[in-house]
């Protein structure tokens, strides 16, 4: 007799990521001074796709700010910049930001490809302009209808009637959806939002994070840089913990906020309220006097001889961590 095997359905492919739009490759970023050489970024390897958030965390004077300045050519004389920073765009050829120059990257780049909310809102508005002809100029330059300044003004959490003022008569938290606004008029394909929340009540930071979320939904892509590890949390696909100048963890956001691996992203979220509420013990090393091995291992409870020699990054999950002794799922502290 003769059996017949039920029909199988055949395995559905997995849906394909997305293309990078950014490809950061061993960037590096150091600003000469009279008597020492400050290493603000080193060595920092990142993708960022379309529809993707990334999270960029850690503690003050780590780079991350850096980081977002480099991209953009923002950065001051003496600094020198090295590595690979490609811009991928629809039927062209990358554009390495690094190398593109400033006249490339000022009609090219900055707020057509990539838009910035600066951290410091207060050097990045014109003070003789209302915010009202600050949106228009911005939406008129890029071609679009100026009348559109009341639904960003809303949009961003700002009563319409404000933009009618100074930057001087506006509070911090009104010039800080100001300069979010403008960033978002253009509708950059990546955004990069830094400290986008600093000022705000607790509502209108949930409400600058869902609107950073909606972009990303969207098919944008944004690149939140935070010290609020809540914030991160909220909103983040993926999270890269940067630490005295180098990036030490770069995963999934879900698995880095279950499962932190590398000690210091560990101590980062045990100093949450919600969590263990204790500070990261001692302090970071200053950027001119970086060790040559492990930056952390002053300060890391699970440091052997073995961290006198610097740690490359290696697999963890669905990401890297750049540690001699992870925090292996399961493993004894």
């Amino acid at each position: 007799m003769t059996t017949t095997q039920p029909a199988t359905t055949p395995a559905r492919p997995a849906d394909p990521q997305p293309s990078p739009l950014l490809s950061v490759e061993r960037l590096g970023v150091r600003f000469r001074l009279r008597d020492a050489v400050v290493h603000a970024v080193t060595d920092l390897s990142l993708t960022v796709r379309a529809g993707e958030l990334l999270a960029v965390v850690g503690e003050s004077g780590c780079g991350k700010s850096v980081l977002a300045h480099a991209l953009l050519g923002l950065l001051p004389g003496n600094a020198a910049v090295t590595g690979r920073a490609l811009l991928h765009q629809p039927d062209t050829e990358p554009v390495d930001l690094v190398s593109c120059g400033q006249r490339h990257l000022a009609r090219q780049v900055r707020g057509r490809r990539i838009g910035l909310v600066p951290q410091s809102p207060a050097t990045a508005l014109n003070p003789v302009r209302t915010g009202r002809r600050l949106l228009g100029e911005t939406l008129g330059a890029h071609g679009r209808d100026r009348a559109q300044a009341d639904r960003l003004a809303v949009d961003v959490g700002l009563d319409p009637g404000d933009l009618d003022r100074y930057p001087h008569e506006l509070s911090g938290g009104m010039a800080q959806r100001l300069v979010t606004a403008l960033a978002l008029a253009t509708d950059p394909p990546l955004l990069i939002a830094d400290e986008p929340t600093t000022g705000l009540d607790r509502p209108l930071v949930d409400h600058t994070l869902d609107l950073l979320r909606r972009r990303c939904d969207a098919g944008a892509a944004v690149v939140l840089i935070t010290h609020d590890l809540a914030a991160a949390r909220r909103v983040a696909d993926t999270v890269a913990v940067m630490y005295a100048s180098r990036v030490v963890e770069h995963r999934d956001g879900g698995e880095f906020f279950a499962a932190p691996t590398h000690p210091y992203a560990a101590a980062l979220l045990d100093a949450l309220p919600d969590r263990a509420f204790r500070p990261v013990p001692g302090h970071p090393p200053m950027l001119t006097a970086l060790p040559t091995g492990c930056a952390f291992a002053p300060r890391c409870p699970r440091r052997t001889d073995t961290c006198e020699g610097r740690p490359e990054p290696s697999s963890a999950g669905d990401g890297t961590v750049a540690c001699h002794h992870p925090i292996l799922p399961g493993a004894a502290p």
